[in-house]
This record gives structure tokens, sequence and C-alpha cells, in this order.
């Protein structure tokens, strides 16, 4: 099957060169940073986590999200989801790879990372994280690959797959849970302080994951012969619709309680990211673009007719995934530091360098998904 990596015609090298030169182009801007510290990228003593964890917990939702494929496939025998199943696994692996490497190139020396492994802390919220991403990322390995090596030999999966994929829906629950108790466990952060934070989490990740599944899928049968089939796209699609809702109800129900209830510490970090603060604006486009975004899907999504023409659908689901990048990357990790717990206010703007590191990690990941799903497309056409 990996023989499938190195067919394709024109289109398929010139992407596979394309996302090589942005991986080159951010390693060599993370060796800089390496030399020289992360006193290369915007990142401050106020505010300490910017663009890679912002990309970290994104991405960890995407991987998350593999479970809306699992669950009615696996649990509910869903025939319908057969054909994105393993696209959707690999892309929960490309995603775990990229959020992992976010973390990596966050520390600054990722030699520190051996910390967690030589002097394991149980009582550590980031010690689980690392614990159930990494075997979130193993599952999805297991589960994608022996099912295509079934399908490949065109036989019948073998019977201990559906536990497993019983088991990942747990550990893909776990893995976006433990990701927000990180945040709502800083007590000094009213922004994350919420119980309300981990359902927001899941939310966002069950739209921005299937969205950008969809746009795989289209991307596939436009140019690589692939039928994901109708039923699949319009199952799908209604997934991303009712999550994207959800995730905008409990956005509403945050600025509610933190509005009405008129606590200054807990206004303060939202009057920054929706009107700006004492003259400090650097959030407000942002987070207003991602807005009008996730409205113009949801409009595009609740009508039938938009939903099921592959064009608007295609659309909302790229208004979707940039929606929830912006609210859940940049909109979730600097409001919690700005203003600070003393009142300060210090604005973060990512340097070119944290920003090239930043596509070369991207990079990577499509490189590493685009590489999956040749593999399937091979498989799919019968290139044995």
């Amino acid at each position: 099957m990996i023989e499938n990596i190195f067919r394709g015609g024109k289109r398929y090298w010139l992407l596979v060169s394309g996302l090589l030169i942005l991986m080159a182009a951010g390693l060599v801007a993370y060796l800089e940073q390496w030399n020289t510290g992360l006193a290369v990228t915007g990142l401050s003593r106020d505010v300490s986590w910017g663009l890679y964890i912002a990309n970290f917990t994104f991405f960890v939702g995407v991987a998350a999200s593999a479970v809306m494929i699992v669950i009615p496939y696996y649990l509910h025998n869903s025939r319908e989801f057969r054909r994105i199943l393993i696209p959707g696994e690999f892309m929960a692996v490309a995603a775990c790879l990229v959020s992992i490497t976010f973390i990596l190139v966050d520390l600054g020396q990722p030699a520190r990372v051996f910390n967690i492994i030589l002097y394991p802390s149980p009582g550590s919220i980031i010690f689980w994280d690392v614990v159930v991403l990494s075997v979130y990322l193993l599952l999805n390995i297991v589960l994608g690959w022996v099912a295509l090596d079934a399908e490949y030999k065109e036989v019948a999966p073998p019977s201990w797959l559906k536990p497993v994929a019983i088991v990942s829906v747990v550990w893909a629950i776990s893995i976006h849970t433990v990701t927000a108790f990180i945040y709502a466990g800083l007590a000094a952060r009213s922004f994350w302080l919420t119980a309300l934070l981990a359902p927001r989490f899941l939310a966002s990740a069950f739209a921005s994951g299937p969205a950008l599944l969809i746009l795989l899928a289209l991307c596939m049968k436009k140019w690589g012969g692939f039928d994901p089939g109708d039923q699949s796209l319009d199952k799908v699609a209604r997934i991303v619709t009712y999550a994207i809702i959800i995730t905008v109800f409990f956005l509403l129900l945050e600025i509610f309680t933190v509005f009405y209830s008129q606590k200054p510490d807990a206004m303060a970090h939202f009057q920054y990211l929706l009107f700006g603060l004492d003259n400090h604006y650097g959030l407000v486009p942002w987070i207003w673009t991602s807005v009008i975004l996730a409205c113009a899907a949801i409009i595009l999504l609740v009508i039938p007719s938009m939903r099921k023409n592959q064009l608007t659908l295609a659309l909302a689901c790229a208004a979707v995934f940039i929606s929830i990048w912006i609210d859940k990357g940049l909109g979730l990790i600097v409001p919690g530091f700005i203003p600070t717990p003393l009142g300060e206010i210090t604005e973060y703007t990512p340097t070119v360098l944290e920003t090239l590191i930043t596509a070369g990690v991207w990079a990577t990941g499509g490189l590493i998904l685009a590489l999956l799903l040749k593999v399937v497309l091979g498989v799919r056409q019968g290139q044995h």
C-alpha cells in the first residue's frame, strides 16, 4: 500500500512540493528560535502562551472530532459512514501529531519533554494531557491502518477492532476534556475559570473537525476520484450544523453570565476581546470576523437546499473551520492573559518567525495527511 505515496499526477506533486517548501521555511525559522530562544516570538512575561498553544488547543479538538464518525459507524452500524471512516481516523492522526509538535516548539528546548517521561507527575494536568494524547494517537493509527489493510486485502476487519474503536470514543472525549482542564484549573485567570469550558471545547471540536473532513472529502472527490457518498456528506453536515449552533449558544451563555453579573475582573477579558479595552483593540477585528463567519455558516447549514449543495456546503464548512480556529485559538488563549491579574495590558502580536514556524507545523500535518489519504485513494482505486 505504501507505494501509492510515490504515484500521482502533477497536482499531487505540486501539493507535496508546496508543503515541503513551507516545512523548510518553518524549520529555518525554528532553528533560529532554537539558537536564540522564545525571545524571537511575540510572547512576554505577561502573555506566556500565544500562537503555538492556540493551535495546539485547536488541533486537539480536530483530533477528538473523529469520534463523530466512529460512534455512528461502530456503535450504531450506520454504514453510510464507511467510506469516510478511514479518512476521518487519518485526519485525527495528523491532528494529534500537529498538536504534539506545537507543544514541542512552545517548550523552546524540546528536550524538556523528557522531564514528563523521566519524572512523571500524576498531580499535573499537563502530564495527563500528554498521556491521553499519545494513547489516542496510537489508537487512531491502529484503527485507520488495520481497517485500510483489511480493505486492501478485501477481507472483513478483525473482530477486535470494534472494542478498540469504543475505547477510542472514551479517549477522544478525554483528550479535549483534559485540555480544557489545563485552562479551567488556573484560578487566577477568570476568563477560563468556568465549568462550561470543557463542553465548549467538545462542541467546537465536533463542528471544526467534521467540517474539515467534509472539505477533504470534497477535494478528494474533485481531484482524486473519491466518492464519499451524498448520504454520508449530508449526515456529517448535519453534525456540523448542530455542533456550530451549540458552540455559539455556549458562547452566548458565557457572555450573558459575565455581563449580567457585572463582575469587573471577569468583564474586562470579554471587553478586551469584543470591544477593546483602554484603547487596545488587538483582537477585536479577529473575533468579529469569527462571529460573522459563524453566523453565515449557520444560515447556510440550516437551509436544507444550501446544505445539500456542495459549493455552499464547502463555503459553510470553510467558514466554520476558520471561525472556530479564531475563537478557539487566539480568541481563547490571549484574552486569558489580558488584562493581567494586576490589571495591566500587554498586547500580543505573533512575530514573522513565529508565524513561519506555525505554518511549517501546519504544513507538516498537511503532508502527513496528504500521504495517508494518497494511500487510501490508491487502495480504493485498486492500485495494489
